[in-house]
């Protein structure tokens, strides 16, 4: 069985409730077999943690250790009676309408422990705009076409959102963004052939995961350039959901 990870704590504190009067953050990802999976996801972790002096646990619902009530426990027994919960999830799709809830839910009534959940990252304005710092510091030329990769869902309306996304990070440059995904339609070769060259990918991902490699070998034998997940970047947006659910 895997070590479970230390928790982040605030710089130059140790991790206890008495010192630090804001809840601890604990980040909710879905989980990956990937190696780098669950360190990509508790490097976001450290940095909301060095960035703003928030104790922080990455708690994953598959896949990784350790689990939510994992996480709990190890808060708790570090003193804390509380934490915020932010899904690190892009789409309002199973994992985020049944499983974080179902997860919540079962921990709540096994442990006292009182949980916040936030909204999920999503793929609002917010997230646009940092996917477009992504394609600007990846050097993604503004008349390349763009694929925007994300993992899918068999729920129709979470895919609608990745295309609304695409759409919307169209606007206001030369090259055309299209949406695809992992693990339904359309996929990378149902939009790759209709796009203009240059061509390159935008993972709508925060760490990477299976369904990444053979994207990069496609980008690869392509010569497309490829931009990283999403990783540390996204430690603004965590800590923007972290804050809204504060002033509930």
């Amino acid at each position: 069985m895997p070590t479970l990870q230390d928790p982040y704590p605030a710089p130059r504190n140790s991790l206890t409730a008495l010192s630090q009067p804001t809840p601890p953050l604990i980040g909710l990802a879905h989980g990956s077999r990937h190696p780098e999976g669950s360190l990509g996801i508790e490097r976001l972790m450290a940095a909301v943690a060095e960035q703003t002096g928030i104790t922080t646990l990455a708690a994953y619902l598959d896949f990784a250790e350790p689990d939510l009530g994992g996480a709990v426990r190890q808060l708790a027994d570090a003193g804390h009676a509380s934490a915020v919960v932010v899904p690190l999830l892009f789409t309002e799709a199973f994992h985020a309408t049944v499983d974080v809830p179902e997860t919540v839910r079962s921990v709540a009534e096994s442990i006292p422990f009182h949980l916040i959940v936030t909204g999920i990252l999503g793929t609002g304005d917010d997230m646009a705009q940092l996917l477009r710092e992504s394609m600007a510091s990846s050097g993604i030329d503004d008349r390349a076409s763009v694929l925007l990769f994300a993992v899918g869902s068999s729920m129709p309306a979470a895919n609608e959102a990745v295309v609304d996304l695409a759409v919307r990070l169209t606007e206001n440059r030369r090259g055309l963004v299209r949406a695809c995904f992992g693990t339904c339609s359309p996929g990378v070769a149902d939009v790759m052939d209709g796009l203009p060259e240059p061509v390159a990918v935008v993972p709508l991902f925060l760490t990477d995961g299976l369904l990444l490699t053979s994207v990069r070998e496609l980008a690869a034998q392509r010569g497309w350039r490829m931009a990283e997940p999403l990783g540390e970047r996204a430690a603004e947006l965590v800590l923007l959901r972290y804050h809204s659910a504060r002033l509930v």
